[in-house]
Protein backbone atom coordinates (compact mmCIF):
# COMPACT_ATOMS: atom_id res chain seq x y z
CA UNK A 1 0.00 0.00 0.00
CA UNK A 2 1.31 3.75 -1.02
CA UNK A 3 1.86 6.23 1.51
CA UNK A 4 -0.60 7.95 -0.37
CA UNK A 5 -3.48 5.18 -0.52
CA UNK A 6 -3.06 4.64 3.09
CA UNK A 7 -3.27 8.38 4.00
CA UNK A 8 -6.65 8.02 1.77
CA UNK A 9 -7.68 5.04 4.17
CA UNK A 10 -6.61 6.76 7.73
CA UNK A 11 -8.30 10.23 6.52
CA UNK A 12 -11.85 8.15 5.69
CA UNK A 13 -11.38 6.84 9.01
CA UNK A 14 -12.13 10.27 10.82
CA UNK A 15 -14.37 13.74 10.14
CA UNK A 16 -13.61 17.10 11.58
CA UNK A 17 -16.40 18.58 12.67
CA UNK A 18 -17.63 21.92 13.44
CA UNK A 19 -21.41 21.36 14.47
CA UNK A 20 -23.66 24.66 14.32
CA UNK A 21 -24.57 26.56 17.48
CA UNK A 22 -28.31 27.55 16.42
CA UNK A 23 -29.51 24.00 14.61
CA UNK A 24 -27.71 20.43 15.98
CA UNK A 25 -28.51 18.70 12.85
CA UNK A 26 -26.39 20.88 10.68
CA UNK A 27 -22.68 22.04 10.60
CA UNK A 28 -19.62 21.05 8.08
CA UNK A 29 -17.15 17.92 8.36
CA UNK A 30 -14.57 17.10 6.54
CA UNK A 31 -12.35 13.86 6.26
CA UNK A 32 -9.35 14.29 8.20
CA UNK A 33 -6.66 11.81 10.09
CA UNK A 34 -6.65 11.28 13.62
CA UNK A 35 -5.39 14.75 14.66
CA UNK A 36 -7.55 16.61 12.74
CA UNK A 37 -5.06 17.22 10.00
CA UNK A 38 -7.30 17.67 6.73
CA UNK A 39 -5.46 17.49 3.21
CA UNK A 40 -6.36 20.56 1.65
CA UNK A 41 -5.26 19.02 -1.78
CA UNK A 42 -7.49 16.62 -1.36
CA UNK A 43 -10.85 18.54 -0.96
CA UNK A 44 -13.10 19.77 -3.83
CA UNK A 45 -12.65 23.68 -4.33
CA UNK A 46 -16.09 24.01 -2.49
CA UNK A 47 -15.37 21.74 0.10
CA UNK A 48 -12.05 23.53 0.74
CA UNK A 49 -14.53 27.02 0.67
CA UNK A 50 -16.60 25.60 3.09
CA UNK A 51 -13.16 24.63 5.03
CA UNK A 52 -12.09 27.84 5.21
CA UNK A 53 -15.73 29.51 6.38
CA UNK A 54 -16.44 26.97 9.33
CA UNK A 55 -12.93 27.66 10.18
CA UNK A 56 -13.61 31.70 10.22
CA UNK A 57 -16.84 31.32 12.15
CA UNK A 58 -16.11 29.14 14.88
CA UNK A 59 -17.48 30.82 17.87
CA UNK A 60 -20.14 32.73 15.81
CA UNK A 61 -21.98 30.47 14.16
CA UNK A 62 -20.07 26.60 14.52
CA UNK A 63 -18.34 25.23 17.83
CA UNK A 64 -14.80 24.32 17.80
CA UNK A 65 -14.15 21.39 15.69
CA UNK A 66 -14.13 18.26 17.00
CA UNK A 67 -12.35 14.32 15.54
CA UNK A 68 -14.55 11.52 15.56
CA UNK A 69 -15.16 8.44 13.79
CA UNK A 70 -16.36 8.83 10.51
CA UNK A 71 -20.04 7.30 10.31
CA UNK A 72 -20.36 6.95 6.78
CA UNK A 73 -18.61 5.02 4.08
Amino acid sequence: MSASTMMSAVQAAYELRFQSLFDEGRGFSFPCDEGGRVDLDGLSARARDNYFFARSVIGRDVALPTVRPCTHH
